[in-house]
């Protein structure tokens, strides 16, 4: 009975029996090289597509020829030898995500290089997106607070901008993005750090001083070394923004420097040029404007319907002797809504930071500064504008008119107040109150050397003595009649003990 029924469920089975083929596209590698392969027999690959090269070796589709696809190898392309099998993923590439990010170093393919261990991803966000439309987007209005008195006040950042920090090599364009993620304390802002081409050193020190300060609660950074090879660092900033992206969606805000492009551009030509993709200007490749504005427009502030995140991009772009107008630089700033510019001949001065006021811009201007802000920082710019067009005179001294001589005065008065020290950051009401003890003419009867010390001092009478007045500037968030008259108050009162 039992072989009766085995015979009967095995005739059934078999009667049931249905063939399954899957077909699947595979290629093999013709020429390998530099971190770029070409393949032939993937006629059905899509751009920017996940190859799987075996052994944990992936790539990506970069070129689509009429004979073979050219990829560029992720991780090590010497495991990669013609004839190799390449099988297609059907996948775009994508980065991990999520919250266990935060407080980690990750590399350009999101897997962790700080020894922590694993990161649990909440969600994967594809590295390459269309920007955010118009009709999502609403106008920038919430200060990104830097810290840095002289950007506060005269080149404002808002959230959501693109500000394109920009100078020479060793004039502290790094110095104001870290000190801009650590003045994020308690600002409910996530911070994402792209550091692209940089010496491991100099990121495991910017690291340290992050951790030091608290900052790394909040910080995420994307590491792709110099040693590491040009597809990794091509591919850093745009999984620096995927990351972003991802808090966005939550409706949060978040903050990503991109340092820098300059040596970004650099990666995507090197493997441009590999591909044999057409050199154009400085042998980049046409479409390398295309490459930094499809990753610069992805920073937006969107509207409450669609979840009222923001993401605003700090990118960094290295110039040669100061040349704003080479290809990189003017292609960025064109790009991005403002530049804070930084000198060469002003940082050797000692005016650090050493932002040139003339030629730095905030094309959204004081629609991203408190009312407070703007009461005190309105009358700095003329005052600042006024000293850069006679500080040529000021070397004839005893010639000048008196009224010339006060304005120079006054410019080299608000030059100290100014200059500012790195990871020396302040809150906006002390900003506030020391521009408009200096805007005021309180400073005036003040020596030069002795106006930094002036600066400190009333900083530190106001959070001991001023407390109240600094809280209700922090609420009002302007100067109203009462608050200015409280604080010309404690300000004379502060200045009686005060050598001068």
């Amino acid at each position: 009975m039992n072989k009766d029924k085995i015979i009967e469920n095995l005739k059934e089975q078999i009667t049931k029996y249905k063939t399954q083929t899957t077909i699947k596209d595979v290629g093999s590698v013709i020429e390998v090289g530099d971190g770029i392969a070409k393949i032939s027999g993937l006629s059905h690959a899509m751009a920017s597509e996940m190859l799987d090269f075996g052994g944990g070796v992936f790539g990506v589709v970069l070129n689509l020829e009429e004979d073979f696809v050219g990829a560029i190898i992720l991780g090590d392309f010497s495991k990669v030898s013609e004839g190799t099998i390449v099988k297609k993923t059907g996948r775009i590439l994508e980065i991990p995500v999520g919250q266990n990010c935060i407080g980690r170093v990750v590399n350009s393919l999101g897997e962790p290089l700080d020894g922590k261990g694993k990161i649990k991803p909440d969600a994967s966000y594809p590295l390459e997106k269309i920007a955010p439309r118009v009709i999502t987007r609403e106008p920038v209005t919430k200060p990104v607070q830097t810290g840095i008195i002289a950007i506060d006040a005269m080149i404002p950042i808002g959230r959501g901008q693109r500000e394109l920090i920009i100078g020479d090599r060793q004039t502290g364009k790094t110095a104001i993005a870290i000190d801009t993620i650590v003045n994020q304390k308690g600002q409910d802002m996530i911070c994402i750090y792209v550091a692209i081409g940089q010496k491991e050193s100099k990121i495991a020190r910017i690291i340290g001083e992050l951790e030091a300060r608290g900052a790394m609660d909040y910080t995420i950074i994307v590491l792709a070394g110099a040693s590491d090879p040009a597809p990794m660092l091509y591919l850093s900033p745009f999984a620096g923004c995927a990351i972003g992206e991802y808090f966005m969606d939550k409706g949060k805000d978040v903050l990503v420097v991109y340092d820098d492009l300059s040596k970004h551009a650099v990666s995507y030509r090197e493997v441009s040029l590999l591909l044999r993709r057409p050199p154009g200007r400085e042998a980049y490749p046409g479409d390398v404007f295309y490459l930094h504005s499809r990753l610069l427009e992805r920073a937006a502030c969107l509207n409450k319907e669609n979840g009222g995140g923001t993401l605003t991009a700090l990118p960094i772009i290295e110039t040669q002797a100061g040349d704003i107008s080479a290809y990189i630089p003017t292609n960025v700033i064109s790009i991005t809504d403002g530049q804070i510019f930084l000198e060469t001949d002003l940082f050797y001065q000692g005016v650090r930071p050493a932002i040139n006021t003339g030629l730095s811009v905030s094309r959204v201007g004081s629609a991203a500064q408190i009312k407070a802000m703007k009461q005190v920082a309105g009358k700095l710019k003329l005052d600042m504008a006024q000293f850069r067009e006679l500080a040529a005179f000021a070397q004839f001294g005893s010639d000048l008119d008196e009224s010339t001589q006060k304005q120079i005065n006054r410019g080299k008065m608000l030059t100290e107040i100014l200059k500012q020290n790195q990871f020396k950051v302040m809150k906006v009401e002390e900003e506030v109150v020391v521009l408009y003890a200096a805007i005021n003419g309180f400073i005036d009867d003040i020596v030069v050397e002795k106006v930094k010390l002036f600066q400190e001092a009333l900083i530190s009478y106001m959070q001991a003595q001023g407390k109240k007045v600094m809280e209700k500037i922090i609420q009002e968030k302007q100067i109203t009649k009462d608050i200015e008259e409280e604080l010309k108050k404690a300000i004379q009162e502060f200045k009686k003990g005060f050598s001068k």
